[in-house]
């Protein structure tokens, strides 16, 4: 199954689209499905014992950084990719599973965070909405009012009353309106 996922182009690629910001992600690596399978068999010939303290994503991760990507975009790609990587790639892919378990059995104690991307995105939506507030020098702003507090600043300064101030630039200097006409209401 492709899936199908929104992914956000590069800033260079938007202006070679006129209306539309995004494009689809109809690809998959069919790397992915064998190594997963390989996992599945290797872990479940293992002692019981040893087998629960793998983690199977961890074991995935590390073979499929050492294995090529198989990437397909339709039915006849999947079955060509799964061809080659059942046949000739097949050895390549038992021994990077095998020394996955290998490298994750090594130490036992080792207590791995998961990667959580609600962490990752909850720290990146704090770090902007800090430099909101310095940007804009006011230390109300959260993310309940964010959008009311932007909406009134953007007219405020349409207005000619400029309330904020740009990093780095002295509190003194003074933006220019004459130099920039296109920011001037008609």
């Amino acid at each position: 199954m492709i899936r199908n996922t929104r992914i956000y182009p590069s800033v260079n690629s938007t202006s070679q689209r006129s209306n539309n910001n995004t494009f689809t992600k109809k690809y998959k690596n069919v790397m992915e499905s064998l190594v997963l399978e390989e996992v599945e068999v290797q872990i479940q010939s293992l002692p019981q014992k040893t087998a629960r303290h793998i983690k199977p994503s961890e074991v995935t991760a590390y073979a499929l950084n050492r294995l090529p990507g198989l990437y397909a975009t339709g039915k006849r790609g999947w079955q060509k990719q799964w061809h080659r990587g059942k046949t000739e790639l097949h050895p390549k892919i038992t021994a990077a599973v095998r020394q996955g378990i290998i490298a994750v059995q090594r130490d036992p104690l080792r207590s791995d965070i998961p990667i959580n991307s609600d962490d990752e995105q909850t720290a990146q939506e704090t770090e902007a909405l800090k430099e909101i507030k310095a940007l804009l020098q006011r230390d109300d702003i959260s993310w309940n009012n964010v959008v009311h507090i932007m909406e009134q600043t953007l007219l405020d300064t349409l207005r000619g009353n400029v309330t904020w101030s740009k990093r780095g630039r002295s509190d003194d200097e003074i933006f220019n309106w004459e130099e920039y006409p296109q920011y001037q209401s008609s």
